[in-house]
């Protein structure tokens, strides 16, 4: 009796995971526009899905392939919807299902806005599982038409920016930007990377730049980080921050990024969430599927 009810217990939880929806990450960030002729911001949205929570279907003799349906939203403080988007995403083929380490997929998006409150909500189904759909929602602002100092989000880098004269969803001030999903540092990952723009200071000024990791809920840095910020030309201060956390134990951490100026005054400061796992393999960036 004791073996059958294991049995069924175990037969009960692998029901549960088969059904389950797949797993998604939504990371958000805010800037200014860089047409500085209109007013608000843009909204970048950076949605992954984890390939090792699809379901992958025989599409030829050993080539297996998964399929996840994502919808994007983002929606006005009164509920509209300002944007909407459908897209299917696909990762690569694969010989052997019982690989450890499926790729995740990613997709980008900007959307321009006017300054306000928004929501952007994700939604991802399995298209070859029936399970129900994984739902995110992650609240935003936009204030760029303030005046004075205003700083950007941050966003967490999977590697350091390049110069890049290309113009796509993953370039910004002259650099490539790959991110890493949900702010996660895994094995190998022994530098932080990150990005962020100054508005309205003055371009002949070059600010100085301190970044901060500590751990969540703590008072005390677990690492920091110095740099400058300077524009060229009319272009925003470019900050770019870059730590090193070989010895940053597991654990959740805010980066708080900040400018100074005169006598090491506060200017402007902003923090986001940072994952650090070294025992934990993740890719180095999630592949980008259009």
């Amino acid at each position: 009796m004791k073996f059958y009810l294991l049995g069924i217990l175990s037969l009960l939880l692998s029901a549960v995971a088969q059904a389950a929806p797949p797993r998604l990450l939504l990371d958000v960030a805010a800037f200014r526009n860089t047409d500085t002729s209109r007013k608000g911001g843009v909204l970048e949205v950076y949605a992954t899905v984890d390939g090792n929570s699809l379901t992958y279907q025989r599409r030829a003799v050993k080539a297996f392939q998964a399929s996840a349906v994502l919808t994007l939203e983002v929606l006005k403080a009164d509920g509209q919807i300002v944007y909407s988007e459908t897209i299917k995403l696909k990762p690569p083929v694969l010989r052997d299902t019982a690989q450890a380490i499926k790729n995740p997929m990613s997709f980008q998006k900007r959307v321009i806005l006017p300054d306000g409150t928004y929501t952007v909500r994700g939604q991802v189904r399995d298209q070859f599982k029936a399970g129900g759909n994984r739902i995110l929602e992650v609240p935003v602002a936009l204030q760029f038409d303030q005046a004075g100092l205003r700083l950007s989000d941050v966003v967490v880098l999977a590697k350091a920016p390049s110069r890049s004269s290309d113009e796509s969803n993953f370039t910004r001030g002259g650099y490539l930007l790959i991110r890493t999903p949900g702010g996660l540092y895994g094995r190998g990952a022994d530098r932080l990377f990150a990005y962020a723009e100054l508005y309205n200071a003055p371009a002949e000024q070059t600010l100085a730049t301190k970044y901060r990791l500590r751990l969540v809920g703590a008072t005390k840095d677990a690492a920091t980080g110095a740099g400058m910020a300077k524009a060229l030309g009319n272009a925003p201060h470019l900050i770019l921050v870059d730590m090193d956390i070989a010895k940053v134990p597991a654990g959740e951490y805010d980066l708080i990024v900040e400018v100074r100026g005169a006598k090491n005054k506060l200017l402007a400061s902003k923090t986001t969430r940072v994952l650090r796992q070294p025992d934990t393999y993740a890719p180095a960036a999630a592949a980008i599927r259009l």
